[in-house]
């Protein structure tokens, strides 16, 4: 078992259940999975790139990323239906809070000059998304062997029915919300 989700056993459910006055604490909204979505817009002219976003992104979540292709040929930008641009994974489970964690406390205060994440970016439905702009705030990726500095986008779904109960939801979990 993870320590965040002992955490919230413990401390997020009662909590969520005193503030938003739940009667039942299977209402609670809780975290159900987590997408960590890396776009390689270089893979078009080179093949090579998307393996070592695979490679890192395999690092990072601790499972290996399904690669993702075009649903539409673009002519502007040089894209066919079906080229491979990007990879993404999706957490569950014991992975998801590991990774939440390490996201939360290990990585998040890694990042130069960092006052904390957006509070504005739920979508109306009670998830959360982030953008970061290098892999390199992860300990477990190796500065030396990375060919390029990528960035990726982490969707955090949850249970919850409005923004509010997913900030803090989020918030107690210790997601560092800019004031």
């Amino acid at each position: 078992m993870s320590r965040l989700r002992d955490f919230y056993e413990a401390e997020v459910i009662p909590e969520m259940t005193k503030k938003f006055s739940y009667t039942n604490k299977l209402a609670v909204p809780k975290l159900e999975k987590i997408i960590i979505n890396m776009g390689v817009g270089e893979a078009k002219e080179n093949a090579k790139i998307l393996d070592g976003a695979v490679k890192d992104m395999t690092i990072i979540a601790g499972q290996k990323p399904v690669v993702t292709k075009a649903k539409k040929s673009i002519a502007a930008f040089k894209l066919r239906e079906g080229m491979n641009i990007g990879c993404k994974a999706t957490l569950r489970g014991n992975r998801m809070y590991e990774f939440a964690d390490r996201l939360i406390n290990i990585a998040l205060p890694r990042v130069r000059d960092f006052r904390g994440v957006k509070a504005n970016s739920f979508d109306g439905r009670g998830n959360y998304t982030m953008g970061i702009k290098e892999q390199l705030i992860f300990p477990e990726i190796e500065y030396d062997k990375i060919d390029k500095i990528r960035g990726m986008d982490i969707v955090f779904v949850t249970t919850a029915k409005t923004d509010e109960e997913a900030r803090e939801l989020l918030r107690l979990f210790g997601m560092p919300f800019a004031k």
